[in-house]
């Protein structure tokens, strides 16, 4: 059994810095002398004496096509709502370039893809890129059709 004597000391004082030269930590502080690092409210921050920093040597993580294809995504709920607000008739082909001009897709969008989100209950024929199984499947029950672009 340990007595207290023997214990490693676990609360160990703070140094005290500029206390007298005597004391080993005195005058400049252990700080050396003059230059930039020696006043206070410095921080040379990810600075690392000319080595190579951390945020250089490291890899960097990603990858940003330059050709990234913007693919606009349309649910069918969406649509629907367009056609309740009476934005989109049902008589006309919904295509990629109606919807732009009528600002419901962005128009530096290259593709347009249709989801499955919802119902629609109004029969529609869409032309698009892309289409989900969900929302084929639900334009075909309602006797609506899709045209997919090769």
């Amino acid at each position: 059994m340990t007595t207290l004597n023997t214990k490693v000391k676990i609360n160990k004082s703070k140094i005290r810095v500029g206390r007298g030269i005597g004391s080993g930590k005195g005058k400049t502080s252990g700080r050396g002398i003059k230059g930039q690092k020696s006043r206070s409210g410095v921080a040379i921050k990810s600075f690392e004496g000319g080595q190579m920093p951390l945020y250089r040597r490291l890899p960097k993580r990603g990858f940003n096509p330059i050709s990234k294809e913007d693919v606009a995504i349309l649910n069918l709920e969406k649509i629907q709502s367009y056609i309740d607000k009476k934005s989109i008739k049902t008589t006309d082909v919904l295509n990629a370039d109606t919807l732009k001009k009528l600002k419901l897709i962005n128009k530096n969008s290259k593709k347009l893809k249709i989801l499955g989100t919802g119902d629609i209950k109004d029969k529609i024929n869409i032309e698009a890129d892309l289409a989900s199984k969900s929302a084929l499947s639900k334009l075909e029950k309602i006797g609506g059709s899709i045209q997919l672009k090769k």
